[in-house]
């Protein structure tokens, strides 16, 4: 507790013992009813003074009706009618709901702020050969910083001494460590775990991902959801409706009662209209809804999955399209070497040498897999004469021998016979001496956990799009064995809107579709989806500015956990708003008529809302349904 709900709480105590104290003295003494009246008045306004001051505010700022106007006007009414106890039992128990209330939002906001413990205190930097401590605001891009062991990365940046263990959990949700070496890259909000490392920072502090990621979670309750949306607009009709309905049943019916000849028993109705108001005030769900989705954002952010608003985590449970990139989103986005063909009596052993060592002077992406391939140290003095043949590959001289390497192409120019043509990935074709050696091929490699996530959404009615700018055959070959119920290749990052707005115009009106992308080619697609998903976003800017949702690691099957969470807050949102209104419903009945009295419409008031909120702390933690 902090030090405000601490003295709420000193409060409550001190006027529950003077109640029961004054109770007992009314029970075991004659006394006198306008000292009975000043004796309550002690916890009254002991356990209420802000309550009366914040209605009486909002009275001279014509802001009327909401929750303590209702409240200082039922209790000030029951006191006034003679029923003391019941008056500040209103006010009482009242106060404890709000503490109680207070207490669960701020145990969500610790959760998240638990979670998103990762923003740094101090940067270290070397002055005259000792560390100086100093705010990372301070430091600027290409300086050398120092991290120790158990210290947070401060600044995003590039190790340019040492190795260690990071500790990414508060950014992903991973809590096993991943390995940093000299030459990484690495962000801030890491905690190294082993080795001290020297990092040159590539960013200023503002543009880190630690500020971004903050200023994500701090502002994600800025855009609220439709049903955020439907209570606020309720509470606003909702409570003048009732203050005039509680004012009509105080009035209505003793005037005819008098019209009828009949006691006008102004008193009756006058409680009945107090009880009415008690019953009316909608705290649970101005209160619970809003805490159900706080809740379901931190769920979400404790299993590295940023959503930058409850309007998002609302309509994610709406998805029933998901678009992919493939490259990096479906794949790791990395190539390596699926598959050694050798022919005409070469080995697989000869065929890899000979190809690694004919790409050894490139940098491109393929003739780096055939070298990580072969494994061992290029000896450079082996190769001479490399020539690189725009469009079909590479020849050079290797161990004295002719080597090509490169597409069908390649081979034609040469004049050389393939014996089998190759179509899974890229391939790679070789000839030594004008002599065919064999195939390599080549392929981007699916995620492990690509084919699960699939699965799952599929089970869950979602159906699955694949696009991608390779060739249909590769493309047909990665959806096939993940999964995917459609394929779109060979497209340019135009072809890609144009698929998502052709999707877009068959979905129900409904339904939503989401584009899952890794955030840096794919942010107009990002945009235009009903929901942007970001994959692999540590440290990309433009998935953090483009998505609506980020996962923070490059897991696929995340969408499906955050659909997950965002079913289960809706699901708590829904039983919250049925849950109040029925039992409100009924009260509001009961007390019209005259059976629930004033103890009843407290149940019907803090009792559900205590409900509510208990039931909406249960967005903050997962469980398997």
């Amino acid at each position: 507790m902090n030090s405000k709900q601490k003295k709420v709480l000193y409060r409550i105590i001190i006027s529950a013992v003077l109640v029961v104290v004054v109770s007992v003295l009314d029970a075991v003494l004659p006394v006198n009813i306008w000292v009975l009246a000043v004796l309550y008045l002690i916890p009254y306004f002991v356990i209420g003074y802000d309550i009366l001051k914040k209605a009486f505010k909002g009275i001279l700022k014509r802001q009327v009706f909401d929750e303590n106007f209702l409240m200082a006007v039922a209790t000030v009414g029951a006191l006034a009618l003679g029923d003391f106890r019941e008056g500040v039992a209103v006010m009482l128990f009242y106060q404890i709901g709000e503490l109680f209330q207070s207490c669960a939002v701020g145990k969500s906001r610790k959760n998240i702020a638990a979670l998103m413990d990762i923003r740094p205190d101090y940067a270290n930097i070397i002055e005259d050969g000792q560390l100086v401590k100093v705010d990372p605001d301070e430091v600027e891009t290409g300086t050398v910083i120092v991290v120790n062991p158990g210290e947070k990365v401060p600044i995003d940046g590039q190790i340019i001494e040492g190795s260690t263990s990071l500790n990414t959990s508060a950014l992903t949700g991973e809590s096993v460590p991943r390995d940093a070496v000299c030459g990484d890259e690495v962000i801030s909000g890491c905690i190294n775990l082993t080795g001290t490392i020297k990092i040159r920072t590539t960013k200023e502090f503002g543009d880190s991902t630690v500020s971004k990621i903050l200023d994500l979670v701090e502002n994600s309750s800025l855009k609220k959801s439709r049903s955020e949306n439907f209570i606020t607009r309720f509470a606003k009709y909702y409570t003048p409706a009732v203050c005039y309905s509680a004012l009509a049943l105080a009035l209505l019916p003793p005037v005819v009662n008098m019209l009828m000849g009949n006691p006008a028993a102004w008193q009756t109705w006058i409680v009945r209209a107090l009880t009415f108001l008690v019953i009316s005030c909608p705290c649970a769900l101005v209160i619970s809804v809003p805490l159900s989705f706080f809740g379901g954002i931190g769920c979400a952010s404790t299993n590295g999955i940023l959503v930058k608003g409850s309007n998002y985590l609302e309509a994610l449970a709406d998805t029933k399209y998901i678009v992919f990139d493939k490259t990096g989103t479906l794949t790791k986005g990395v190539f390596e070497v699926n598959g050694i063909y050798p022919e005409n009596n070469f080995s697989e052993e000869e065929l890899l040498y000979y190809a690694a060592y004919a790409e050894s002077g490139s940098s491109h992406p393929i003739s780096i897999s055939l070298k990580n391939a072969y494994g061992s140290q290029l000896d450079l003095e082996r190769v001479s004469d490399i020539e690189e043949i725009a469009g079909h590959g590479v020849a050079a001289l290797v161990d004295g021998k002719k080597v090509c390497a490169g597409n069908l192409k390649l081979m034609k120019r040469q004049g050389i016979q393939v014996i089998t043509e190759h179509d899974e990935g890229t391939a790679v074709y070789v000839s030594v001496n004008q002599v065919y050696a064999g195939c390599i091929t080549i392929s981007d490699v699916v995620k492990p956990t690509s084919k699960e996530a699939i699965a799952g959404l599929k089970q869950s009615g979602i159906r699955t799009v694949m696009l991608t700018g390779d060739t249909a055959k590769t493309a047909a070959r990665v959806a096939d064995e993940i999964g995917i119920d459609e394929v779109r290749s060979e497209l340019l990052p135009a072809d890609k809107v144009s698929e998502v707005e052709r999707l877009l115009s068959v979905k129900g009106k409904k339904e939503k579709l989401a584009f899952v992308g890794d955030g840096i080619n794919d942010a107009p697609v990002l945009s235009r989806a009903d929901i942007g998903i970001a994959m692999g976003a540590l440290g990309s800017d433009a998935a953090i500015e483009a998505a609506d949702v980020v996962l923070m690691d490059d897991d696929p099957a995340k969408i499906a956990l955050a659909m997950r969470i965002s079913m289960k807050t809706l699901r708590i949102v829904r039983e919250n708003i049925v849950f109040a209104l029925a039992v409100k419903l009924v009260c509001l009945v009961l007390g019209a008529i005259g059976i629930a009295n004033m103890w009843v419409a407290i149940f019907a008031d803090v009792g559900v809302m205590v409900i509510a909120v208990l039931n909406a702390t249960r967005a903050l933690k997962l469980t398997r349904s």
